[in-house]
């Protein structure tokens, strides 16, 4: 009868075979890095650019852009207005969220030349560090932020709650006014329920 077959792995051909699949790996990234260089460097066939005029934050903005850029790079790379984050880059975060024509969007969904003519409103618009919109200073207050990253789509999109919950209401009729108390209300249990 033979021996048994000593099937430990030890620590040097480990180390050893490690080193090899590293060595094969970043052999065959190379070439296909230089590849892929060479590709992102030449415009793909049929690209092409577009004038868009844009309303940001109150001021008439007229820019050209390659008709696959996403309203967020446009905002970003652009425009210099980098309070609109890239987050997912796929619209999950709500990092990136601004409003166009009054309506919360995820920006980096929505391509520029699709919002020719359109206003839009990114978190520089809304207030400055001397004149806080009512949100951002409710923010600070409450302590409604860690790094602050996700902060202005955050703060974008509870502007729009609030504006949707007056909507929403809207449809009831109170004799006496006290639609500020029944928005006030309406917030408590919100916030009692968070």
């Amino acid at each position: 009868m033979s021996p048994p077959i000593d099937f430990r792995i030890r620590r040097r051909t480990l180390l050893q075979g490690g080193a090899a699949v590293a060595a094969f790996g970043a052999a065959s990234n190379g070439n296909s890095a230089q590849a892929q260089s060479q590709s992102q460097d030449a415009a793909p066939a049929g690209s092409e650019t577009t004038t868009v005029s844009l309303t940001v934050n109150g001021e008439q903005r007229e820019l050209t852009v390659d008709n696959r850029v996403t309203l967020l790079d446009a905002l970003r790379e652009h425009m210099q207005l980098t309070g609109t984050k890239k987050g997912c880059d796929h619209g999950q975060c709500g990092a990136c969220t601004c409003t166009v024509n009054g309506e919360r969007i995820n920006s980096c969904l929505s391509l520029a030349v699709m919002h020719d003519g359109d206003e839009v409103e990114t978190i520089e618009g809304i207030g400055t560090p001397q004149t806080m919109d009512p949100m951002q200073t409710a923010f600070v207050e409450n302590d409604g932020f860690q790094c602050g990253y996700c902060t202005p789509g955050q703060i974008q999109s509870a502007r729009k709650v609030i504006e949707e919950i007056r909507e929403r209401m809207s449809g009831n009729i109170c004799r006496c006014g006290a639609y500020a108390n029944i928005l006030a209300a309406i917030t408590q249990v919100a916030e009692d329920q968070a």
